[in-house]
């Protein structure tokens, strides 16, 4: 049986009460041991994501300051609108096997098992970002 660490705890914080419930039932039944690397995300971690694969010109057209500009990197999130992620209303989390493998998926559809069950169980409606028909965001989970 696995338990949340004191990162993860702090990740959680101001995140939707539901979602959190369905994060600490998952760690409870899950067979993958997982962290919380993002809950609730502020202005400028919005600025830092959407600047990540843009140029400072396409920052500046969506309100994003340039020096948040990073365009030899990968994008990070495909949202119209930096500001829209339900990260910065708190309803949502990422969710990473521990110890840290982005490659491995199915450590990932692990962790889902795991949080669809808590969400069924707790009568909680989820989305998971790898279950999206376009890209992929297999960390991610949203109410």
């Amino acid at each position: 049986m696995y338990k949340l660490s004191k990162r993860s705890l702090t990740n959680l914080q101001g995140v939707n009460t539901n979602l959190v419930k369905v994060v600490q039932r998952a760690i409870e039944i899950t067979k993958q041991d997982f962290m919380v690397t993002e809950g609730l995300r502020s202005r400028e971690q919005c600025c830092i994501n959407y600047g990540k694969g843009r140029t400072a010109q396409q920052c500046t057209q969506k309100g994003v300051p340039a020096k948040y500009a990073q365009p030899n990197i990968s994008k990070v999130t495909w949202l119209n609108n930096p500001f829209a992620s339900k990260h910065s209303q708190g309803r949502a989390v990422d969710l990473v096997p521990y110890p840290v493998d982005w490659n491995d998926l199915a450590k990932f559809r692990s962790i889902a098992e795991a949080m669809k069950q808590a969400a069924k169980e707790l009568d909680v409606s989820i989305n998971w970002g790898g279950d999206w028909q376009k890209t992929k965001d297999y960390p991610h989970f949203e109410v």
